[in-house]
């Protein structure tokens, strides 16, 4: 991997890595648009104020848009939320492997 794609990854990662930004956007994963409370509270635990600066990180990342019912994933987040299913997929084989341990 050139440097060009590494910066892009670190970039992105970057962005994934602050708190709650990946419960955002996988609580928006069913393309179902979401008001801001709903948002909160299917997240959990997420505070007013990070669920603002989230959105906007978000938005600014091309990944959240606002309609007119609520906040919705653009087409850009729904390629990454589909990427991420194969963790999901990893991540549920992996759990199973350490109960059983």
């Amino acid at each position: 991997m050139g440097s060009k794609e590494n910066v892009a990854v670190n970039l992105l990662l970057e962005r994934l890595e602050r708190r709650y930004a990946l419960r955002v956007l996988w609580a928006l994963r069913d393309g179902h648009p979401q008001t801001f409370r709903l948002l909160q509270d299917s997240v959990g635990g997420i505070t007013p104020n990070t669920l603002n600066t989230r959105i906007k990180e978000l938005r600014e990342a091309g990944f959240l848009d606002h309609g007119s019912d609520g906040y919705i994933v653009t087409a850009s987040g729904q390629d990454l939320l589909k990427r991420l299913s194969d963790i999901q997929a990893f991540a549920t084989r992996w759990s199973a492997a350490r109960a059983r341990k």
